[in-house]
């Protein structure tokens, strides 16, 4: 089954349309966006969390403020790379770079969007088997659903495979 179902006119839809209109305006018309639809939903084998190793992956723009460079959070067209960080990180040391959400609920608790002392939590219950070494941040406004899929999505997966990662909790902003 595909992630994306006829990839290909989607993607002359977003190139000849929305894409195309904001090369020429440099406006972002979302009424000419047409969001992807797939009749069957991609999924995978169950498996048990008591006995997985989980790794959080969150779309909130989330980086090291004194270590890692911030998301390009104003381009207009996204930015389609990834930020790691240990799951250890104190959330004073981790700043947002993301435009496309209201950060008053993250800035008032960082659990909202990245729940790491809850899946600690949860951990210490038996209730996942442990929580992967690092944390895979990336922003969500990535407008080429093409792009996602063949950037954004297979360094997800190398990087939470290098984890040894059973299974994931992707927190969307």
């Amino acid at each position: 089954m595909d992630v994306l179902e006829d990839r290909d006119r989607w993607n002359a839809e977003y190139r000849h349309g929305w894409l195309a209109h904001f090369q020429q305006t440099g406006e972002l018309d979302w009424d000419r966006y047409h969001r992807p639809t797939n009749k069957e939903v991609p999924a995978g084998p169950g498996l048990d969390l008591r006995a997985a190793r989980l790794v959080l992956i969150s779309t909130a723009g989330g980086y090291l403020k004194e270590h890692q460079e911030p998301f390009e959070a104003a381009h207009p067209l996204g930015d389609y790379s990834l930020r790691i960080f240990p799951t250890s990180t104190t959330f004073d040391q981790i700043a947002f770079a993301h435009e496309h959400y209201d950060h008053r609920a993250v800035n008032e608790d960082p659990e909202v969007l990245l729940p790491l002392r809850h899946l600690e939590q949860m951990h210490a219950e038996g209730e996942i088997g442990c929580l992967s070494d690092a944390v895979i941040s990336l922003m969500g406004y990535q407008p080429d659903v093409t792009r996602v899929l063949d950037e954004t999505i297979p360094a997800v997966i190398s990087t939470a495979s290098d984890m040894h990662a059973d299974a994931a909790l992707l927190v969307p902003s």
